[in-house]
C-alpha cells in the first residue's frame, strides 16, 4: 500500500466535493427515474478518479534514483545477481521501491537477428503439444520485478541484492533497469 502525503488528501478532498455536487444535482433532477442511475454513475466515476489520482500523485511526488548498479553471473547455478543502491530523492516517504530489470537477447535489440533466434520447430508433435504449453518456444525478453525497499524516508538510501535464473540461451544481452516508488 502506498504512503499518502498531503497531495493525496488534497486530491481526495476535491474529488469528494465533486461527488457531493454531482449527487446533489442528481437528487434535484426532475425525472425521478434517473436519480438512482445518476448517483451510481457519479459514484463509479469518482471511484475511478480516486484510484487514478493515487497513481498520478505517486508518479510526481515519489522519486527514486538507482545508483551503482552492478551484475554478476553465477555460472555454477545459472543465476544472475543484480546489486546496487536505491535512494529516495523526493520530499515524501515511499512505501515500496520496486526494481525492474528487462533482459533482451541482443539479436532483437540491434536488428542483428539470426535464423536461430526465431526458430520454432513445427511438426506432428507440435500440433498436439502446442496447446498444452509443451512447445519449445524460448522467450527472447525476460522482465523481472523485485521490491527492494520499504518505507524509504526522504534522502534515505538502501542497498539491495536480487537473484534470478539467467536464460542459458542468451548470448549477448541488452539490459534495461529502472526503479519506481509507490
Amino acid at each position: 500500500m502506498t504512503l499518502f502525503n498531503y497531495w493525496h488528501y488534497i486530491v481526495f478532498f476535491v474529488i469528494f466535493l465533486l461527488s457531493i455536487g454531482g449527487i446533489v444535482s442528481a437528487v434535484k433532477q426532475k425525472n425521478k427515474k434517473l436519480v438512482y442511475s445518476m448517483i451510481f454513475s457519479i459514484i463509479l466515476v469518482t471511484a475511478f478518479m480516486a484510484v487514478f489520482s493515487v497513481m498520478i500523485v505517486d508518479k510526481y511526488t515519489k522519486k527514486v534514483q538507482l545508483e551503482k548498479l552492478h551484475n554478476k553471473r553465477l555460472l555454477s547455478t545459472e543465476e544472475i545477481v543484480y546489486y546496487g543502491i536505491v535512494r529516495n530523492i523526493g520530499k515524501f516517504p515511499i512505501g515500496k521501491v520496486t526494481f525492474e530489470i528487462k533482459l533482451v537477447n541482443k539479436g532483437h535489440a540491434t536488428g542483428n537477428v539470426k535464423g536461430g533466434n526465431f526458430y520454432k520447430p513445427s511438426g506432428f508433435m507440435d500440433f498436439f503439444s502446442g496447446g498444452f504449453g509443451m512447445g519449445s518456444h524460448k522467450p527472447q525478453t525476460v522482465t523481472k520485478k523485485f521490491v527492494v525497499a520499504r518505507n524509504l524516508k526522504p534522502g534515505q538510501a538502501k542497498a539491495f541484492r536480487v537473484y534470478f535464473r539467467y536464460p542459458p540461451y542468451f548470448r549477448s544481452t541488452a539490459e534495461f533497469a529502472k526503479v519506481y516508488g509507490h
